[in-house]
Formats: structure tokens, sequence, C-alpha cells
């Protein structure tokens, strides 16, 4: 099933996909387009953690000139950065490169303490689509991205759907691929992560405790390309949706 939270007349809904319309939880129905998109977190609880990966895939490792990581190379998010399907992000002025990362968000299904690779998918609650953008300006080091780098307000979009992970039976080969104003410039699979969703779980879990609603961002492939103002960037992620974001200039 395909769930979403949007702000419909003044409130804010939790939502299901049914015939091409959003179905509310009192019945009512909505066009998708009379609707703003929130990101579609459970209703509780909320994620105490994003973890994000960088260079989980080996041809963006070697995109920016880096040796493919040998352990997860991993960053803390806020849930300031996020923001829904059709919204707005900001580019700073003055920036030089700011690119989209077209990703597979795992959503925490059930508390993950010390679980091991075998029975990892059955804490898996669901997943959706991330755009993580970067600002290369910004970057100091691939390996330790800074905070105005990956965690600033709206430059994570995620979304439209949480689809539950019995409706996505092998996360593990899902075709993904980026546009820009129509325009086809990433195009990847789920397959070639360097560090797969069931090791992402028995790993995470070793050392922390991962919570109900909690968020993994699995890394991008190659083909990211600078976005400017006005640009129209869609992220998709086969059987999960296609999520629409537009970059605004920011003064």
């Amino acid at each position: 099933m395909k769930h979403a939270r949007i702000l419909f007349e003044g409130a804010v809904h939790d939502a299901t996909e049914r015939d091409g319309q959003l179905l509310l939880a009192d019945g009512r129905t909505a066009a998708f387009d009379a609707v703003t998109w929130l990101p579609p977190l459970a209703p509780a609880p909320r994620p105490r953690t994003i973890l994000a990966l960088g260079l989980n895939y080996a041809d963006h490792a070697k995109e920016l000139a880096f040796k493919a990581p040998e352990e997860p190379l991993v960053f803390i998010k806020g849930e300031s950065a996020l923001i829904g399907h059709r919204q707005l992000t900001n580019r700073p002025s003055g920036v030089q490169f700011m690119h989209y990362e077209c990703e597979l968000a795992i959503v925490v299904g059930k508390t993950a303490k010390k679980v091991r690779r075998d029975d990892a998918y059955d804490f898996i609650g669901g997943y959706t689509v991330a755009n993580d953008y970067a600002i290369r300006d910004y970057l100091e080091n691939w390996y330790r991205p800074n905070l105005r780098v990956k965690n600033r307000d709206t430059c994570t979009p995620i979304g439209p759907w949480r689809v539950d992970a019995k409706d996505v039976p092998d996360p593990m080969a899902l075709a993904l691929q980026t546009t820009v104003n129509g325009k086809l410039t990433q195009s990847g699979n789920t397959k070639d992560m360097i560090f797969d969703a069931p090791f992402l779980i028995e790993y995470f879990s070793s050392f922390m405790t991962l919570s109900p609603g909690d968020l993994i961002l699995t890394g991008t492939p190659d083909g990211v390309v600078d976005c400017r103002p006005g640009d129209v960037i869609v992220t998709e992620i086969e059987r999960v949706g296609a999520l629409v974001n537009t970059i605004q200039g920011q003064a």
C-alpha cells in the first residue's frame, strides 16, 4: 500500500493511494494536485534518527575520484531538512555546484538492536524516495560532509509515498533514474549498492538502536549534474514512486 501525508483544507491528513486519488481516513478523496504534499512519515513515531550513506555506489565514488569505501560512510541528518513532493528547494546565492542524489530510503518498522543479516528484512517497514541535495561549494571532505553540505532546510525532499515493505519484493533490484527538466541525467539500479539494505540494518543495529520511523538513505549512483533555479528535478525509483522537486533561488 502507498501511504502519504498531506495538508488538505487546512488540516494534516494521512492518506493512501486509490484509483489515482488520495483516500483520507475519513473516507473523503482528494486529487493529487489539490493538496500540499508533506514528507510521508508515519503519524507516530517520528524518526528519531536519519542516517545517510555517502559513496554507496562504486560508480559514484569513481565519478568523484574516490576509492569505494570498505565500510559504510555515514552522516546524520535532522528532520528539518525534509520536505515533501512538489515542494521547493533553496539554492543559496553564489553557489557554483548543487546537485541532486536519487536515493532509496529505508523506513525502519520496529525496534532493531543487534539484528542478524538474515533477519534484517523483518525490521524494515517500508520505503520511500529521497533526493538528498549536496552543495559542493561547501564541501570540505567527501568522507565527512559538513552540515552546510547535507543538513540544510529544504534540501532533502522525500516522497511522495511511503510504500509498505511487503509491496517491494526485492528492494535490491530496483531501477532508479533522475530527470532534469524532462532530460534523463541519471540511471542506475539498487543492485549496485556496495552495502545493501540487510547489511545496513545489521551494521547500524550492531552498535545503536534503530527505532520505528527512523530513516536510512542509501546513497546514489553516478550521473549527478548541477541544478539551477527553475529546474524541475524528478527522482524516480521503480515500485516506490516519482518525487518531483523544483529549485528556487535564495537571496
